[in-house]
């Protein structure tokens, strides 16, 4: 506790002023997170909540980082920042200024062990997005990480999944399905100028590309293949 208020004492606000200010952090992420579907949320937003009312340069930090261990300790949670990756075939100047422009956003993922999460926190109505998404990410990490849009709608096509599809019985508007994975940042559009036109194609974002997501990915794999007595190198 001394700590803490002598932690404090740097920005002139009381204990108190503080855990409301984490508290509200705390409850606009986790709102956020479960009214935008998984989207990350940029720390500009999170920002935005403390500079309201107080103008302490470093406030924000501070705030944002307790709340980031309370979301460990309390919900279990780890708050992760997502280091925005850049479109592969983009030229520089468009790409930083991308880069700068999202800067720094945050997603939460659970610590809980799976079969605790699955038993206590998974949401069976959502679990078919997961398996989409799971689904599609695999098919563009197959493709090296990058697939033409062209190529990428063939697989799903072979799969019963069309472009012109609104009323999907399971995933609704298939287009609005995929344009999700690029909003919670599993997949990023890159065009590229061609001889024949542009091109658009789709490649694994930071969230495909993190460790864990990518390590289920290769055992997802390597299971399908295992199954059909097939023989592959996984990398």
């Amino acid at each position: 506790m001394a700590n803490s208020r002598e932690d404090l004492s740097q920005f002139d606000i009381s204990l108190e002023e503080k855990d409301k200010l984490v508290a509200e952090v705390i409850r606009y992420i986790l709102f956020k997170t479960h009214q935008n579907s998984g989207c990350p949320i940029k720390r500009d937003e999170l920002t935005q909540i403390i500079t309201k009312n107080y103008r302490q340069r470093a406030l924000p930090a501070f705030v944002i980082n307790a709340a980031r261990e309370k979301l460990s300790t309390i919900f279990g949670y780890e708050m992760k920042e997502l280091q925005r990756s850049r479109p592969s075939s983009t030229n520089q100047g468009r790409a930083s200024q991308q880069s700068i422009a999202d800067a720094k956003s945050y997603v939460i993922i659970s610590q809980l062990p799976a079969d605790v999460y699955r038993k206590y926190v998974e949401d069976v109505n959502t679990a078919h997005l997961t398996g989409f998404t799971f689904v599609i990410v695999s098919i563009v990490y197959l493709a090296g990480g990058k697939i033409a849009e062209d190529g990428l709608w063939h697989h799903m096509r072979r799969m019963g999944l069309y472009e012109n599809e609104a009323n999907h019985p399971v995933l609704g508007n298939i287009k609005q399905a995929l344009e999700a994975l690029v909003q919670q940042r599993y997949l990023q559009k890159d065009k590229v100028n061609g001889h024949e036109g542009n091109t658009l194609f789709y490649e694994l974002a930071e969230r495909a590309l993190d460790e864990t997501i990518n390590k289920k990915i290769k055992e997802y794999i390597s299971q399908i293949v295992k199954n059909d007595g097939a023989s592959t190198d996984v990398k």
